[in-house]
Protein backbone atom coordinates (compact mmCIF):
# COMPACT_ATOMS: atom_id res chain seq x y z
CA UNK A 1 0.00 0.00 0.00
CA UNK A 2 1.37 3.55 -0.88
CA UNK A 3 1.25 6.34 1.22
CA UNK A 4 0.45 8.59 -1.49
CA UNK A 5 -3.17 9.64 -3.26
CA UNK A 6 -4.09 7.33 -5.95
CA UNK A 7 -4.73 10.03 -8.37
CA UNK A 8 -1.49 9.75 -9.13
CA UNK A 9 -2.03 6.57 -10.98
CA UNK A 10 -4.70 8.82 -12.86
CA UNK A 11 -2.20 11.69 -14.30
CA UNK A 12 0.35 8.91 -14.44
CA UNK A 13 -1.88 7.36 -17.15
CA UNK A 14 -2.79 11.13 -19.13
CA UNK A 15 0.98 12.05 -18.36
CA UNK A 16 1.86 12.57 -21.73
CA UNK A 17 -1.08 15.44 -22.07
CA UNK A 18 0.22 16.69 -18.85
CA UNK A 19 1.99 19.92 -18.55
CA UNK A 20 2.79 22.64 -15.99
CA UNK A 21 -0.88 24.71 -17.02
CA UNK A 22 -3.51 22.99 -14.72
CA UNK A 23 -2.76 24.38 -10.80
CA UNK A 24 -3.95 21.14 -9.45
CA UNK A 25 -2.07 19.24 -11.15
CA UNK A 26 1.05 20.99 -9.87
CA UNK A 27 0.03 20.98 -6.52
CA UNK A 28 -1.27 16.97 -6.20
CA UNK A 29 2.46 16.49 -7.60
CA UNK A 30 4.14 18.54 -5.20
CA UNK A 31 2.45 17.63 -2.22
CA UNK A 32 3.52 13.98 -3.03
CA UNK A 33 6.81 15.12 -3.41
CA UNK A 34 6.93 16.65 0.21
CA UNK A 35 5.67 14.05 1.04
CA UNK A 36 9.37 11.98 0.18
CA UNK A 37 10.79 15.19 0.95
CA UNK A 38 9.71 15.12 4.62
CA UNK A 39 10.33 11.04 4.66
CA UNK A 40 6.70 10.11 5.41
CA UNK A 41 6.48 8.67 2.14
CA UNK A 42 9.42 6.62 0.81
CA UNK A 43 9.95 4.93 -2.58
CA UNK A 44 11.33 1.63 -1.02
CA UNK A 45 11.86 -0.06 1.79
CA UNK A 46 12.71 -4.07 3.16
CA UNK A 47 9.25 -5.84 4.78
CA UNK A 48 10.03 -7.38 7.83
CA UNK A 49 7.82 -10.20 7.42
CA UNK A 50 9.26 -11.06 3.99
CA UNK A 51 13.11 -9.51 3.51
CA UNK A 52 11.60 -8.52 -0.41
CA UNK A 53 12.33 -4.85 -1.05
CA UNK A 54 9.15 -3.27 -1.48
CA UNK A 55 9.03 -0.60 -4.07
CA UNK A 56 6.09 2.22 -4.00
CA UNK A 57 5.42 2.90 -7.78
CA UNK A 58 3.12 5.62 -6.82
CA UNK A 59 6.17 7.54 -5.17
CA UNK A 60 8.21 7.20 -7.82
CA UNK A 61 5.53 7.82 -11.07
CA UNK A 62 5.38 11.30 -8.76
CA UNK A 63 8.67 11.96 -8.77
CA UNK A 64 8.58 11.41 -12.91
CA UNK A 65 5.61 13.98 -12.57
CA UNK A 66 7.33 16.80 -11.36
CA UNK A 67 9.92 16.66 -14.03
CA UNK A 68 7.29 17.01 -16.53
CA UNK A 69 5.19 19.33 -14.82
CA UNK A 70 7.31 21.96 -12.64
CA UNK A 71 9.16 24.62 -14.72
CA UNK A 72 12.50 25.32 -14.83
CA UNK A 73 13.77 27.98 -12.32
CA UNK A 74 16.51 29.41 -10.45
CA UNK A 75 17.43 28.68 -7.30
CA UNK A 76 20.68 29.28 -4.82
CA UNK A 77 22.35 27.92 -1.73
CA UNK A 78 24.71 31.21 -0.93
CA UNK A 79 26.48 31.94 -3.26
CA UNK A 80 25.98 29.14 -5.48
CA UNK A 81 23.25 29.44 -8.53
CA UNK A 82 20.85 26.30 -10.04
CA UNK A 83 18.82 26.50 -12.69
CA UNK A 84 16.57 22.98 -12.55
CA UNK A 85 13.31 21.85 -12.06
CA UNK A 86 14.62 20.15 -8.71
CA UNK A 87 15.42 23.02 -5.95
CA UNK A 88 17.76 22.21 -3.43
CA UNK A 89 16.42 20.83 -0.69
CA UNK A 90 14.96 23.11 2.88
CA UNK A 91 14.13 21.14 4.87
CA UNK A 92 17.00 19.59 6.63
CA UNK A 93 15.44 18.90 9.97
CA UNK A 94 18.25 17.52 12.35
CA UNK A 95 21.06 16.31 9.70
CA UNK A 96 23.99 18.43 9.37
CA UNK A 97 24.89 19.31 5.37
CA UNK A 98 28.21 20.90 5.28
CA UNK A 99 29.18 23.21 2.45
CA UNK A 100 29.99 21.99 -0.63
CA UNK A 101 26.89 19.27 -0.43
CA UNK A 102 24.21 19.00 -2.74
CA UNK A 103 20.85 17.43 -1.31
CA UNK A 104 17.57 17.93 -3.37
CA UNK A 105 14.22 18.32 -3.17
CA UNK A 106 12.01 14.73 -2.54
CA UNK A 107 14.78 13.42 -0.42
CA UNK A 108 15.03 12.75 2.79
CA UNK A 109 17.48 13.19 5.36
CA UNK A 110 16.96 11.52 8.84
CA UNK A 111 18.41 13.00 12.32
CA UNK A 112 21.51 12.75 12.62
CA UNK A 113 22.69 12.45 9.02
CA UNK A 114 25.94 13.96 8.27
CA UNK A 115 26.29 14.99 4.68
CA UNK A 116 29.70 16.30 4.12
CA UNK A 117 30.75 17.63 0.32
CA UNK A 118 28.56 15.22 -1.36
CA UNK A 119 25.28 14.63 -3.68
CA UNK A 120 21.95 13.14 -2.72
CA UNK A 121 19.32 12.62 -5.12
CA UNK A 122 15.52 12.82 -5.59
CA UNK A 123 13.82 9.78 -3.92
CA UNK A 124 16.93 9.25 -1.75
CA UNK A 125 16.24 8.35 1.70
CA UNK A 126 19.43 7.94 4.65
CA UNK A 127 18.32 6.93 7.69
CA UNK A 128 19.72 8.14 11.20
CA UNK A 129 22.98 8.40 12.19
CA UNK A 130 24.72 7.75 9.04
CA UNK A 131 26.94 9.37 7.74
CA UNK A 132 27.93 10.24 4.08
CA UNK A 133 31.44 11.28 3.22
CA UNK A 134 32.73 13.77 0.16
CA UNK A 135 32.34 12.93 -3.18
CA UNK A 136 29.83 9.85 -2.37
CA UNK A 137 26.94 9.88 -4.69
CA UNK A 138 23.62 8.56 -2.95
CA UNK A 139 21.52 7.87 -6.65
CA UNK A 140 17.26 8.76 -7.18
CA UNK A 141 15.23 6.19 -4.69
CA UNK A 142 18.93 4.90 -3.34
CA UNK A 143 17.90 3.73 0.12
CA UNK A 144 20.15 3.69 2.87
CA UNK A 145 19.68 2.72 6.53
CA UNK A 146 20.75 3.25 10.16
CA UNK A 147 24.29 4.27 11.00
CA UNK A 148 25.69 3.18 7.91
CA UNK A 149 28.83 5.04 6.60
CA UNK A 150 29.23 5.56 2.95
CA UNK A 151 33.00 6.11 2.49
CA UNK A 152 34.70 8.71 0.52
CA UNK A 153 33.62 8.70 -3.14
CA UNK A 154 31.46 5.70 -2.76
CA UNK A 155 28.71 6.04 -5.89
CA UNK A 156 24.98 4.56 -5.28
CA UNK A 157 23.51 4.30 -8.52
CA UNK A 158 20.08 5.86 -9.16
CA UNK A 159 17.06 4.29 -10.61
CA UNK A 160 14.01 5.55 -11.47
CA UNK A 161 12.83 3.77 -14.73
CA UNK A 162 10.47 1.67 -14.86
CA UNK A 163 8.83 2.65 -12.14
CA UNK A 164 8.53 -0.96 -11.26
CA UNK A 165 12.81 -1.48 -10.92
CA UNK A 166 14.52 -2.17 -7.17
CA UNK A 167 16.64 0.34 -6.20
CA UNK A 168 19.85 0.23 -4.50
CA UNK A 169 19.42 -0.39 -1.15
CA UNK A 170 22.17 -0.15 1.81
CA UNK A 171 20.96 -1.94 5.02
CA UNK A 172 21.45 -0.79 8.50
CA UNK A 173 25.20 -1.02 10.02
CA UNK A 174 26.79 -1.09 7.17
CA UNK A 175 30.25 0.26 6.05
CA UNK A 176 30.52 0.87 2.56
CA UNK A 177 34.32 1.36 1.14
CA UNK A 178 35.98 4.60 -0.38
CA UNK A 179 35.26 4.22 -4.10
CA UNK A 180 33.00 1.82 -3.78
CA UNK A 181 30.17 1.71 -6.79
CA UNK A 182 27.06 -0.10 -5.96
CA UNK A 183 24.83 -0.04 -8.83
CA UNK A 184 21.35 -1.75 -10.70
CA UNK A 185 19.20 -2.86 -7.57
CA UNK A 186 22.15 -4.61 -5.72
CA UNK A 187 21.79 -4.93 -2.03
CA UNK A 188 23.91 -4.91 0.80
CA UNK A 189 23.00 -5.98 3.50
CA UNK A 190 22.99 -5.38 7.60
CA UNK A 191 26.33 -4.88 8.91
CA UNK A 192 27.98 -5.89 5.81
CA UNK A 193 31.79 -4.41 5.44
CA UNK A 194 32.84 -3.72 1.75
CA UNK A 195 36.52 -2.93 1.50
CA UNK A 196 38.13 0.18 -1.34
CA UNK A 197 36.89 -0.82 -4.78
CA UNK A 198 34.13 -2.84 -4.49
CA UNK A 199 31.69 -3.08 -7.55
CA UNK A 200 28.44 -4.64 -7.10
CA UNK A 201 25.88 -4.80 -9.60
CA UNK A 202 22.55 -6.98 -9.44
CA UNK A 203 24.86 -9.92 -11.39
CA UNK A 204 27.68 -9.78 -9.77
CA UNK A 205 28.87 -13.02 -8.48
CA UNK A 206 29.70 -12.97 -5.16
CA UNK A 207 32.12 -16.18 -3.43
CA UNK A 208 32.56 -17.49 0.39
CA UNK A 209 36.28 -17.92 0.42
CA UNK A 210 36.87 -20.45 3.16
CA UNK A 211 34.13 -22.62 1.21
CA UNK A 212 34.75 -21.91 -2.74
CA UNK A 213 30.56 -21.59 -2.62
CA UNK A 214 29.20 -19.02 -4.74
CA UNK A 215 26.87 -16.73 -2.96
CA UNK A 216 23.56 -15.38 -4.24
CA UNK A 217 24.56 -12.49 -7.00
CA UNK A 218 24.22 -8.91 -6.52
CA UNK A 219 24.15 -9.39 -2.51
CA UNK A 220 26.85 -9.05 0.04
CA UNK A 221 25.60 -10.87 2.97
CA UNK A 222 25.23 -9.66 6.36
CA UNK A 223 27.93 -8.98 8.48
CA UNK A 224 30.45 -9.89 6.31
CA UNK A 225 33.47 -8.68 5.15
CA UNK A 226 33.92 -8.22 1.44
CA UNK A 227 36.72 -7.10 -0.56
CA UNK A 228 36.88 -7.23 -4.68
CA UNK A 229 38.21 -10.43 -6.72
CA UNK A 230 38.49 -12.05 -9.75
CA UNK A 231 37.63 -15.51 -11.86
CA UNK A 232 39.38 -16.99 -14.36
CA UNK A 233 36.78 -17.41 -17.22
CA UNK A 234 37.51 -19.01 -20.53
CA UNK A 235 36.39 -17.48 -23.95
CA UNK A 236 37.38 -17.88 -27.60
CA UNK A 237 40.03 -15.84 -26.93
CA UNK A 238 41.45 -16.86 -24.17
CA UNK A 239 41.42 -17.26 -20.32
CA UNK A 240 40.52 -13.38 -18.50
CA UNK A 241 39.64 -12.31 -15.18
CA UNK A 242 36.00 -11.39 -14.49
CA UNK A 243 35.46 -9.30 -11.59
CA UNK A 244 33.59 -10.77 -8.35
CA UNK A 245 33.26 -10.41 -4.71
CA UNK A 246 35.14 -12.34 -1.86
CA UNK A 247 33.55 -12.64 1.77
CA UNK A 248 36.72 -12.78 3.65
CA UNK A 249 34.80 -13.36 7.28
CA UNK A 250 31.84 -13.59 8.20
CA UNK A 251 31.50 -10.93 11.49
CA UNK A 252 29.15 -11.77 14.82
CA UNK A 253 25.76 -10.45 14.42
CA UNK A 254 25.28 -7.41 16.21
CA UNK A 255 28.74 -6.60 16.69
CA UNK A 256 30.37 -2.90 16.91
CA UNK A 257 32.87 -2.53 13.89
CA UNK A 258 35.06 0.06 13.08
CA UNK A 259 37.62 1.38 10.52
CA UNK A 260 40.32 0.05 12.79
CA UNK A 261 39.25 -3.60 13.14
CA UNK A 262 37.82 -3.83 9.38
CA UNK A 263 41.90 -3.24 8.68
CA UNK A 264 42.86 -5.81 11.25
CA UNK A 265 40.69 -8.58 9.19
CA UNK A 266 42.04 -7.10 5.89
CA UNK A 267 45.73 -7.50 7.10
CA UNK A 268 45.15 -10.99 7.92
CA UNK A 269 44.13 -11.99 5.01
CA UNK A 270 47.49 -10.01 3.69
CA UNK A 271 44.78 -7.74 1.69
CA UNK A 272 45.52 -4.00 3.15
CA UNK A 273 49.02 -2.39 3.46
Amino acid sequence: MSDLPAVLDELWDRRSTLDGSDPDVRKTVVAAVDELDAGRARVAWVDAATDDVVVDERAKRAILLSFKVLDMTESQAGEFRYHDRVPVKSNLGEARVVPGAVVRWGSYLAPGVVVMPSFVNIGGYVDAGTMVDTWATVGSCAQVGRNVHLSGGVGLGGVLEPPNAVPVVVEDDAFVGSRCIVVDGARVRRGAKLGAGCVLTKTTRVYDAESGDELPRGEVPPWSVVVPSSRTRSFAGGEFGMPCLLVLKRLPEGGTHDKLQLNEILRAHGVAD
